[in-house]
Formats: structure tokens, sequence, C-alpha cells
């Protein structure tokens, strides 16, 4: 995955909670066999709806998701993550995030900022006041922004989940760190010290 340090974007504020993977991605979206088009099926029952935020042509193009508590909730589909990055999404902003999204969200390069109830009610109302204003996710300073309201709030992330998204590290770039001490590990273990004989 691609290195993230600051995301800058508008941002769309979805102001429903307990929003859940299946309301994220319908499981009948589930069937496909590639990573791509998932877009399409982000929340896909409510966009029948012409008044819902995303169908709003002041929101197109948004690449932050202001959303409120227990987003990602419910099961552990990989899916869910796809969507939003496929629909064009690089940070969810929320209260409180489910557990298994949040990882899932760290492994595919997916920013999840957490704020207090208060601060976000600020950024949402910041963001619906004026869907042009540019907000700013700093990864490298634990900061979001909204530069031209002069508004600012900090944010905590696990270390390790901050050195995933500044290395641009997927499960196989955490893996692939210890590159040198795997092969030592396997040139001393591995090594067979009688010999194989196969029967003819």
């Amino acid at each position: 995955m691609k290195p993230v340090h600051v995301v800058e974007g508008r941002a769309v504020p979805l102001e429903r909670s307990d929003v859940d993977t299946d309301q994220i991605i319908p499981s009948e979206w589930l069937k496909r066999v590639e990573r791509t088009g998932f877009g399409r099926g982000l929340f896909s029952e409510w966009r029948d709806d012409p008044a819902f935020v995303l169908n709003q042509p002041a929101y197109a193009g948004a690449t932050i998701l202001v959303a409120q508590a227990r987003f990602g909730t419910g099961s552990s589909r990989e899916h869910a993550v796809w969507a939003l990055m496929d629909y064009g999404f690089a940070a969810v902003v929320a209260s409180s995030f489910g557990d298994i999204f949040a990882n899932n969200a760290a492994s595919q390069g997916l920013v999840t900022v957490t704020l207090p109830p208060d601060a976000l009610e600020e950024l949402t109302q910041l963001v619906k006041a004026d869907p042009s204003r540019l907000v700013v996710v700093d990864v490298e300073r634990l900061l979001v922004e909204v530069p031209d309201a002069a508004w600012q709030h900090a944010f905590s992330l696990n270390a390790l989940t901050r050195e995933r998204l500044l290395h641009g590290w997927d499960t196989i770039g955490l893996t692939l760190r210890h590159d040198n001490e795997i092969a030592r590990f396997e040139s001393a273990h591995w090594a067979p010290s009688v010999p194989i004989r196969f029967a003819p």
C-alpha cells in the first residue's frame, strides 16, 4: 500500500451512528471476486434515497468521511474498507470505531481518526455549513484541521498503526521488515541434518 502522511480534501458529514459493515457494503456485493468496483456498492441501500448525503452534488469527490459513534461495527468483512477506498475516501473521522474495522482499515491504508463527541460535532457543523471547505488529516502531526475556520483538534493513533500508514506497510510489508531474521531462521532450522531419501 502507499504511504499516507496527510489527507487533504473536502468532507462528507454522515450523520448516522452505529453504521455497521453490512450498511457500508451490503452482503450481495460480497459475491464479487475482484477487489475493485466496490465503491458502487458503498451505502447502496441508502443511496436509493435522492436526499442521501452522497447523492448531493456539493459533496461529490470528497475524500474524508465524517461519521458518528461506533462506525464499522458488525462483521469482519474487509469489503467495507475496500468500498470506502474504492469510492474515493482516504480517511474516516468518528467518535469510535469497530475494532475489526479499524484493524482492517490500518492494513489497507485507510486512516481512521477518533475524536471526542464535542469535537466531532464541531467538525460536522463546519462541513455542513460549507461543503467546499478544505479538511486536513495530518498523520504525522496527529491533527485534524479546517484551515479557513482556524479549527484544529489533536487525535491519537496506535503507534504501530501510525508507522504502518507513514511507511505504507500492509501485513506483508510488516513481515518483510524482518526479512533478514527470517532468512537466518530458515537457514538454521530447515537445513536437514540427515539426507532425505525417497523410495524409487
